[in-house]
């Protein structure tokens, strides 16, 4: 019997998913925010929780149960000295996960995986109002198509002042007057 081993393998064998989970909680760390499949940051999003739970508290035996994961000191050392200031008073939830929607080559569901804490943008903007797909390709179409007619306007504007010698009749012209006689 499987009782109470709902675990999601990721298709890989345990090694190799350790390493994998362990190679994407260092990327996440080092740089905040990280693009990967739904399942793959669900797994991360277990996996990298409690090692940021250990770093709030700087001592000696959590840094070895955490570089026991990790292995890479430069991610143990931006961990505890960066992440755990911005997280010391949150009591949990240290990632957010957002779905960006499907991938062109496989059709596997996509998002971003980031710190909270990390993300002013996000934090500061309130949110925009939903738009549909038609609406938005309807209302930059006419703007695209002003922004070339615009420019035209002001090269053809431009023309008649730069040029100040004479300009020779086009070839097609000149060959069209031996034609008519």
């Amino acid at each position: 019997m499987r009782h109470n081993k709902k675990f999601n393998h990721l298709g890989r064998t345990a090694s190799h998913r350790s390493a994998m989970l362990a190679n994407m909680a260092i990327s996440l760390i080092m740089h905040k925010r990280i693009t990967t499949t739904v399942a793959k940051a669900k797994a991360l999003k277990k996996y990298v929780e409690p090692l940021i739970t250990r770093s709030k508290e700087d001592t000696t035996n959590n840094r070895r149960v955490v570089f026991s994961y990790l292995q890479n000191k430069f991610a143990i050392k931006e961990l505890f000295s960066v992440v755990s200031e911005k997280v010391g008073n949150r009591p949990g939830g240290y990632t957010r996960i957002i779905k960006l929607g499907t991938r062109q080559g496989d059709a596997a569901e996509i998002c971003f995986i980031e710190l909270v804490d990390f993300d002013e943008a996000m934090a500061k903007a309130p949110k925009a109002a939903k738009k549909t797909r038609r609406a938005g390709k309807k209302a930059a179409a006419p703007a695209a198509e002003e922004a070339p007619k615009a420019e035209a306007a002001e090269v053809v504007a431009d023309a008649p002042a730069a040029e100040e010698a004479p300009v020779e009749a086009p070839a097609e012209e000149k060959a069209e007057e031996p034609k008519a006689e």
